[in-house]
């Protein structure tokens, strides 16, 4: 996991740059479920920006599902990023059925419909 390379002339955010590079590092299978990730000043030193803008590519990883976080014990790989799209499309989802006033039973209720 040391081919990370940021186009800093690009319109694409560096956040997200970082957070596609790290993605496709897990989908290729350089860094597996279960696996420990450096800390976020290497991978910032390696990418060649500052450790904020990793930390904020983490923490969209972890609200895709493919981080953890956890105290002492770092960041690891929490899943493919196969789960990370259902759990974005499922976050879209709920939030829909929320504009529209659906509680979360009746969503689950319309989600077993369709899928029968």
């Amino acid at each position: 996991m040391s081919d990370f390379k940021l186009d800093k002339s690009s319109l694409i955010p560096l956040h997200d740059q970082a957070a596609a590079a790290l993605r496709r590092a897990i989908a290729d299978g350089d860094a597996k479920p279960g696996e420990r990730l450096p800390p976020a000043k290497d991978l910032a030193a390696v990418m060649g920006v500052n450790t904020n803008t990793v930390l904020r590519a983490l923490r969209t990883l972890r609200d895709e599902g493919l981080l953890e976080f956890r105290r002492g014990r770092g960041i690891t790989i929490a899943g493919a990023p196969d789960r990370a799209a259902v759990v974005e499309q499922a976050k879209s989802l709920v939030s829909l059925a929320r504009t529209h006033g659906y509680r979360t039973d009746e969503l689950i209720d319309i989600i077993q419909q369709v899928s029968t």
